[in-house]
């Protein structure tokens, strides 16, 4: 079965409708289709062809829908439907208009922190109704993560899915995607929830910086990264990005499962504490200590040795070891620092100013807030309303100086709030194609919904919208375009046997066309005999019907033959397209011998094409007599 998107406008196992193409990988293609059933748009994705024999990939297709269909959840795509149609396997699933986090990111750059938190929090959420289920995603990354128009994150593709934890089944390959894989997955060690939330780390990482923290030329040079590499903090690529922030993500990469975070949960609470401007529990920031200390860090050469054997045991690392060592440790450290803090303020204050104050860091909250918090600190904010698309009306954005910023009592603090979405005019798209209007509409920041209706314009074509054309609205606002296709169906009235004025009166009242063909009948001349197409069947208005209407019966005058030799009188019938029957009697004439004496029927009568006319021919058998006679 090919997968080419001369799919278009097929009907897909009896069921869907295509409609086009949205994209596809490797391993399948997506295509969107229309629930001829339930009347629901919806996205089937079909395994592509080559693979249909493959029993690795047919299973790992199978694997998603069996995995994704037992998870309802408002942060995960819905499955409704899979099966095998025409020789390749197929899933249908739930269509989500809006791009995945990784087109987002490459179309729009670095992500708002509160939305990247935001973004991030959903993950978990979806993550955390599947581990509750037992279902270990094992491809968490942006290009499995999709954000509807309004905001909505939906988590998809559980391809490589597994219930509960589980190791690599495909001798000697790395499972999942390099740049997001987690240590465990690298040297096929057993994996379970807390290798999606090294995942989702990397995914946050991503979103604030616009990069992945391990790259490399090849996959099993990056999984090496994984293994033996400290990873950076966010903020080394990015300075606003709040220390506490930082640290969520840094525990969230550590190399042992145990050391981070051991639910979707725990994560997401802290990154809620970061949204409030809070600070994160102290376990995190320990955790993150010794992950950017690099104490659990493999060395090179066992993590090289490690990812070009992924199927070797995996044996966990001794923890029976003596703790005095890191206790005493620790605690040296412990007085280090505490020592270097009462040291660092009277020498920070000498330098810096005894009277400078430290600009507090406002960016994600309400403005009303961030206001209250400048001016706690003595400082003067000014406030600028900026509409922005990604960030929740009133909420502060972005901020100038810097959290932590030494300056003056009574400077200005310059703090950005989102006034909502942008403003954008609605343009008018009736008449277009509805490719072009839903690409025009997309252009202007707003969401097309394509509704197909019955109309007299050509199929296809965008017969109306709302709102209309010229309203000023936010970005995004859902623009209802009605397309046409084609004319409703009517049913065609049966007009057989009735007179051809009556028929065509009937059929022409229907909106119907109509077309007349006469030929001949033995019905009576005008009627209808038949039509095309027949009565009771549907067909569009403006269509053309045609009758067909009998000339009424055909007949000729039948010639006198009679008085006529007979032979003569069989070609004289012939010639007027009538056939011929003899019928032999007795004369006593020898004058009447082979002559036509009568005929049925006579003379100058009327009869169709084709028809028999008896001729009774004399037979001469001689002279008549009373005497007996005795023939031999």
């Amino acid at each position: 079965m090919t997968t080419q998107d001369t799919l278009s406008g097929t009907l897909f196992a009896g069921r869907y409708r295509i409609a086009r193409k949205l994209g596809g990988g490797g391993m399948a293609d997506v295509y969107l289709a229309e629930d001829q059933e339930l009347g629901r748009r919806v996205a089937v994705k079909m395994l592509h062809s080559r693979y249909v024999n493959d029993d690795q990939f047919v299973e790992r297709f199978r694997r998603e829908a069996t995995h994704a269909a037992g998870l309802s959840h408002p942060n995960i795509v819905s499955i409704f439907d899979r099966g095998e149609f025409d020789g390749s396997y197929f899933i249908v699933m739930e269509y989500v208009e809006g791009r995945t986090l990784k087109e987002l990111i490459r179309s729009r750059g670095l992500c708002p922190v509160p939305v990247a938190i935001a973004y991030t929090r959903q993950i978990l959420a979806a993550l955390r109704y599947a581990h509750r289920n037992g279902v270990i995603h094992r491809d968490i990354k942006p290009h499995n993560v999709i954000v509807d128009s309004e905001g909505v994150v939906k988590v998809t593709d559980f391809g490589i899915a597994r219930a509960g934890a589980s190791q690599m089944t495909e001798e000697g390959a790395i499972i999942g995607t390099a740049q997001y894989l987690s240590p465990e997955q690298a040297r096929g060690a057993p994996v379970d929830q807390t290798s999606d939330l090294y995942s989702t780390g990397i995914v946050l990482f991503e979103l604030l910086t616009g990069e992945v923290p391990f790259t490399g030329d090849s996959p099993v040079e990056i999984a090496m990264k994984h293994l033996s590499e400290t990873p950076p903090a966010p903020s080394d690529l990015r300075p606003d990005v709040p220390t506490d922030l930082d640290l969520v993500v840094v525990r969230a990469l550590a190399k042992e499962p145990a050391d981070r975070y051991q639910s979707a949960a725990a994560m997401d609470a802290d990154l809620e504490t970061v949204a409030r401007g809070g600070r994160v529990a102290a376990e995190t920031a320990e955790a993150a200590t010794m992950v950017l200390s690099g104490e659990r860090a493999l060395d090179a050469t066992a993590a090289t040795q490690v990812v070009r054997r992924p199927l070797q045991p995996y044996e966990p690392p001794d923890r029976t070891r003596s703790l005095w060592p890191w206790l005493l440790g620790i605690g040296a450290l412990l007085a280090l620092l505490i020592a270097a803090w009462f040291l660092y303020e009277p020498i920070k204050d000498q330098l810096e100013g005894a009277d400078t104050v430290a600009v507090p860091y406002v960016v994600g909250i309400q403005a009303a807030l961030a206001v209250e918090d400048i001016e706690d600190e003595g400082l003067v904010p000014q406030v600028r309303r900026v509409s922005n698309s990604d960030v929740e009306e009133g909420i502060v954005f972005a901020q100038d100086p810097q959290e932590g910023t030494r300056v003056d009592p009574g400077d200005v603090v310059r703090i950005d709030v989102s006034s909502g979405k942008p403003e954008v005019t609605i343009p008018s798209v009736i008449g277009q194609t509805s490719e072009d209007a839903v690409a025009e509409l997309t252009r202007a920041g707003l969401v097309a919904q394509v509704v197909e209706v019955n109309s007299d314009r050509e199929e296809g074509t965008v017969t109306g919208q709302a709102p209309g054309a010229g309203l000023v609205v936010v970005e995004g606002t859902q623009v209802r375009i009605n397309v046409s296709k084609g004319p409703r169906p009517v049913t065609i009235p049966s007009v057989v046997g009735l007179p051809y004025d009556q028929a065509s009166a009937e059929l022409q009242g229907a909106g119907f066309v109509v077309s007349r063909i006469d030929e001949d009948s033995d019905q009576a001349e005008g009627t209808v005999t038949r039509q095309t197409p027949s009565g009771g069947s549907e067909g569009s208005r403006g269509s053309t019907v045609t009758v067909y209407v009998s000339r009424g019966p055909t007949t000729s005058a039948v010639p006198d033959v009679t008085t006529q030799d007979v032979s003569i009188a069989q070609t004289t019938l012939d010639a007027a397209g009538f056939r011929s029957r003899v019928v032999l009697e007795d004369v006593f004439d020898a004058t009447q011998d082979g002559i036509v004496t009568a005929q049925d029927p006579i003379g100058g009568s009327q009869a169709a094409p084709n028809a028999i006319i008896t001729l009774f021919v004399g037979r001469f058998v001689g002279e008549e007599t009373n005497e007996t006679t005795t023939t031999p």
